[in-house]
């Protein structure tokens, strides 16, 4: 399990608690600038809480080596960085760095994240050749390849189209771990989600099923819309249409 222990963030986030299950698909939720990014950053430390502490498997995250924590952690960023000129095989076998002390060189790990996110005809193709969507899929595949515990995505969803939009849920829903995702798309989160944490203004507003956290009680005064749930689906309408 990830612990978020009443994790604060300068002015961002302000006493988060949140646990994320080493099984399962856990979403992240809420309008811009709620904290969702930064709270993400801060569960694999990329950014420092000014208060409070995070736990990855009953150990602090301060304490883990850069290895130990890669060999835990997985992450999917809105902002990657990368060599272009890799091949789009070679930016894969980038996940099994971790492991390199290890037998073997990992290539059926690679083989089968690019299978899994369909790049197989891609795989000699240089990075810098690829669309944004097809980039998305490279390091998706990394992450995967990297045999994590805990894949963290930041807005998976961004330049993929909506046939590999499914594959990528799809893939989550049968990872061997546990995922924590930050969406903006809510009817992703009814449909994929086991958990979801709803924040706003840098807190915890709301947390639990879906089904039992993504309704208008809820969500109209943080989005600030008229929502409308049917089933597993919801739509919104701007309050000055009403």
């Amino acid at each position: 399990m990830i612990e978020a222990c009443g994790i604060e963030y300068r002015s961002i986030l302000r006493g988060v608690d949140a646990q994320f299950a080493h099984r399962g698909v856990t979403g992240i939720v809420g309008p811009n600038g709620a904290g969702k990014t930064t709270l993400l950053k801060c569960l694999f430390g990329a950014l420092t809480p000014t208060a409070g502490r995070v736990r990855i498997d009953a150990a602090d995250l301060t304490t883990l080596s850069p290895r130990d924590l890669a060999r835990r952690v997985a992450v999917v960023s809105q902002e990657p960085s990368f060599n272009d000129r890799l091949s789009v095989a070679e930016l894969v076998s980038l996940g099994r760095l971790p492991h390199r002390d290890r037998r073997g060189r990992g290539e059926e790990e690679v083989a089968t994240a690019l299978e899994q996110l369909g790049l197989l005809e891609l795989a000699h193709r240089q990075i810098a050749r690829l669309s944004g969507g097809e980039r998305q899929r490279a390091m998706i595949a990394r992450a995967l390849a990297q045999r994590p515990r805990y894949l963290l995505l930041d807005e998976p969803g961004n330049h993929l189209d909506i046939h590999h939009q499914l594959d990528l849920f799809h893939i989550l829903r049968e990872f061997d771990g546990g995922a924590v995702v930050v969406l903006h798309d809510l009817n992703h989160a009814l449909d994929y989600c086991d958990v979801v944490y709803v924040l706003a203004d840098g807190r915890v507003a709301a947390a639990g099923a879906p089904r039992e956290v993504l309704v208008p009680e809820v969500l109209e005064p943080i989005y600030n819309v008229r929502v409308h749930r049917a089933g597993n689906h919801v739509t919104f309408t701007r309050e000055e249409q009403l």
